[in-house]
């Protein structure tokens, strides 16, 4: 490979960089060296300051750290679980275990993404003008689709997009609490959508 040939202005630049550079003193170099015999840090001192900076730097919180993940995104059913409980704790009790009778239910299995946005919706809405309280709203579990490739491929994807859905307007004004179902329900595969009264 041809070496370039400095323009005027960089060998200006280059030449004030080196008129402002002191060379480190030979002490300093050999101080600077590697000793195999020299005693390693603690590791527990290290990964503490390693944590300590990691806080401070990327405002996480000091404690255990976990592996990182390789997953997209989270799951959606452990954002739904740690999700604030809106309702009467006493009703969302009964509904976690399958105390409460849905008084609608609509089925977007086999649906496509297209399909599925605008029947939930409607179907949302209309529950909410009929005054009811409690719907279920089955998506299934997914296909696995994955075929390894380097993109991967959710698994799920009615079943990851129908709580954005709901969070989002116009059904974000009337849901009040979504829950997975309970097994009698259709458990992974289907959403308690506990609904606002209808005022």
């Amino acid at each position: 490979m041809k070496r370039r040939r400095l323009s005027a202005e960089d060998q200006e630049l280059w030449d004030r960089v080196r008129a402002n550079t002191k060379p480190m003193e030979r002490s300093n170099l050999e101080a600077k060296r590697f000793d195999p015999d020299a005693p390693l840090p603690a590791p527990a001192a290290a990964s503490r300051n390693l944590r300590k900076a990691q806080s401070v730097v990327l405002g996480k919180p000091v404690g255990k750290t976990r592996a990182p993940s390789h997953v997209l995104a989270p799951a959606v059913h452990d954002a739904i679980r740690q999700a604030p409980v809106q309702m009467d704790q006493k009703s969302f009790g009964k509904l976690k275990r399958g105390k409460l009778r849905p008084e609608g239910k609509i089925d977007l299995h086999g649906m496509t993404l297209d399909r599925a946005h605008p029947v939930l919706t409607g179907f949302v809405m209309n529950s909410h003008a009929q005054g009811k309280r409690l719907i279920l709203v089955v998506t299934g579990k997914g296909k696995q689709r994955d075929e390894g490739g380097p993109i991967p491929v959710r698994h799920g994807i009615l079943r990851h997009q129908v709580p954005q859905w709901l969070a989002m307007p116009p059904m974000k004004s009337v849901v009040l609490q979504i829950a997975q179902a309970h097994v009698s329900h259709g458990g992974g595969g289907a959403y308690y959508v506990y609904l606002r009264r209808n005022r």
